[in-house]
């Protein structure tokens, strides 16, 4: 757009007077067709400015914006599972440190309610060493046998049924056979060594001696 003076005269146009003198003409030059004007040039650097206030964005900033978002979220999401690794593998040094103490102590509870029997075979050799009543000695060993086995039983020792059962290779060892008219073939005749269980595992096998019957 270029601008010219003119020069005007004295003059009546439209009722009013126009002075001479030189007025400033602004006008398109040819050949610039779709020249924006003053008030299209402000119109839109309004809508710019709106824009911008309303927090519109181009494509390309959205992108870069939705980008930083999700890096964010990345950043959180890596730092999360560190620290859930973090924990996890503490959780698994505390268990095993728990286990590695509950087996070292494991022993702890049956010494205990064994030192009782202990105690009572003491004071039972003691009393057999002051006197030459052996029914007195047999008398205390019997009851401390029982306390013995009533302390295990508590931790799930079970002695298996002997003389007079059938014989049961799982859990009988058979050391020697004889002849019985009384008592059935394959019947245990003869304990020699008692057999137990642990919480219905096999501890030690009984050894016995069955019967062949009447041969």
């Amino acid at each position: 757009m270029t601008r010219r003076k003119i020069k005007v005269n004295d003059a009546q146009e439209g009722g009013e007077a126009v002075k001479s003198g030189y007025a400033e003409h602004f006008e398109a030059p040819s050949g610039e067709a779709g020249a924006v004007s003053s008030a299209e040039r402000e119109e839109v650097t309004t809508e710019e400015i709106v824009a911008a206030e309303e927090g519109v964005l181009s494509p390309e900033d959205e992108l870069n914006v939705e980008l930083e978002q999700l890096k964010e979220e990345a950043r959180e999401s890596h730092d999360k599972m560190l620290r859930m690794a973090a924990e996890l593998e503490n959780f698994k040094k505390r268990m095993l440190r728990e286990k590695e103490i509950s087996l070292k102590f494991a022993e702890e509870n049956i010494l205990r309610e064994l030192l009782p029997s202990i105690d009572n075979l003491e004071r039972a050799m003691e009393q057999g060493s002051n006197t030459n009543d052996a029914s007195t000695l047999l008398e205390g060993v019997e009851m401390t046998l029982k306390g013995l086995m009533s302390t295990l039983g508590k931790f799930g020792l079970r002695q298996i049924n002997g003389v007079g059962e059938p014989f049961d290779p799982n859990f009988h060892e058979a050391l020697a056979t004889e002849a019985s008219k009384d008592i059935p073939e394959n019947t245990i005749l003869q304990e020699y060594e008692k057999g137990y269980l642990y919480k219905e595992r096999l501890l030690r096998a009984a050894k016995v001696v069955v019967s062949k019957g009447d041969v």
